[in-house]
């Protein structure tokens, strides 16, 4: 008998020794607590699981259910070079080896005797990771770099693909798409729960409530349903830390990110018959404001609190490299990712990033926005 989804999911997990959980270009809070909260769980199955985000680490307001979760923003070390050599007859002596002209040279000493060609082999060890998470990934494409720089490696590794919008392409072997959930961390507690309920403890519940918090606006957004609502107090009683999850979501912001929110406020702009909100950070903001790019989806978050009637809202800022980049975050029914695919955006339907090369901020402003403004009046 074929085995249900959520078994074959399961099933998978368990097989599996190290597997990577994915997160793509553009996420947002939901899909980082939501992997985050993953990773506990396959903690608890005793695997060895390691995240990694298109974008590297989250923003600093879910940070607090981390607790020593590493995020990387790379995929590396992905296979090892293997030298093989047949040492039954002719035993090793001594092993060096130098770096010269760019070139690496190994040196063999044998006990005695010598070794030939027909003793050596080179190959190429398995990938590092035996199964690939994907959270919120409509496609391979929106995980950017991670895939665009190994997609040998996303297309021979198994996948299950978690996500809850209907752009996805069901690309996975295995594909938990909920299009009744409002988060990847409600179709997550969904997937668990059906699995081995008892795996959420009040960590892992914590972690996918956050990630439902986030995504809703506080339970306020259009696709809340009384299922969402029973979900989140499913989590509450398995120990989710509701008013933790408020306070640092909405109601904790560091000095540096309000200085720079101050900056970010006072060059706002808006365009009334396309809905649009935008406004130009420079590299020179950041440093009175003694923040990072890490700051960044506070400042947006900010400025979508204070523009509600906003269906676009835009951040053109300059990177510590002195290039021009941009956030676009979209209110449904607006897509970002199509909004933006002129501009080779990377990310999903409600967030997109981009860089440009060798122009500056109103530079971009006038080209982005401009271009923004035609697709919307169309």
């Amino acid at each position: 008998m074929a085995l249900r989804e959520s078994q074959q999911v399961l099933e998978a997990m368990k097989r599996s020794s190290r597997p990577l959980i994915c997160v793509p270009s553009g996420a947002g809070a939901d899909q980082y607590a939501t992997a985050i909260g993953l990773s506990k769980v396959l903690k608890k199955l005793d695997k060895e699981p390691t995240i990694v985000a298109a974008d590297g680490k989250p923003s600093k307001n879910i940070q607090f259910i981390a607790d020593g979760v590493v995020i990387n923003g790379k995929l590396e070390n992905l296979r090892q070079f293997v030298i093989e050599l047949d040492a039954s007859k002719t035993k090793v002596g001594e092993l060096t080896y130098e770096m010269k002209d760019d070139k690496l040279r190994v040196f063999l000493s044998p006990k005695k005797g010598f070794w030939d060609e027909k003793d050596v082999r080179a190959t190429a060890s398995a990938y590092r990771f035996d199964l690939i998470i994907c959270i919120g990934s409509p496609d391979f494409e929106s995980c950017a770099h991670l895939y665009g720089e190994n997609p040998d490696f996303f297309y021979r590794t198994p996948v299950i693909n978690i996500d809850h919008t209907a752009e996805n392409e069901h690309y996975g072997q295995m594909n938990v798409v909920d299009l009744t959930a409002s988060a990847c961390g409600e179709v997550c507690h969904d997937l668990i729960a059906s699995m081995e309920a008892g795996l959420i403890d009040e960590q892992i519940a914590t972690a996918f409530l956050t990630g439902m918090i986030a995504k809703t606006k506080s339970f306020k957004t259009s696709n809340v349903t009384p299922k969402t609502l029973q979900t989140a107090s499913k989590l509450i009683a398995r120990g989710a830390k509701r008013e933790q999850i408020v306070q640092n979501l909405y109601k904790t912001r560091t000095v540096q990110t309000l200085r720079l929110w101050g900056r970010a406020l006072a060059r706002l702009k808006a365009d009334e018959q396309t809905k649009i909100v935008w406004t130009l950070l420079s590299q020179q903001d950041f440093l009175h404001a003694g923040a990072g790019e890490e700051d960044l989806p506070d400042v947006i978050d900010e400025l979508i609190a204070t523009s509600p009637d906003a269906k676009i809202v835009v951040l053109v800022y300059e990177n510590s490299e002195h290039n021009v980049c941009a956030i676009v975050r979209a209110e449904r029914p607006m897509d970002a990712l199509a909004l933006c695919a002129k501009f080779s955006a990377a990310g999903v339907r409600e967030e997109v990033r981009l860089c440009f090369v060798k122009k500056n901020v109103v530079q971009v402003e006038k080209e982005l926005v401009g271009h923004l403004k035609e697709a919307l009046s169309k």
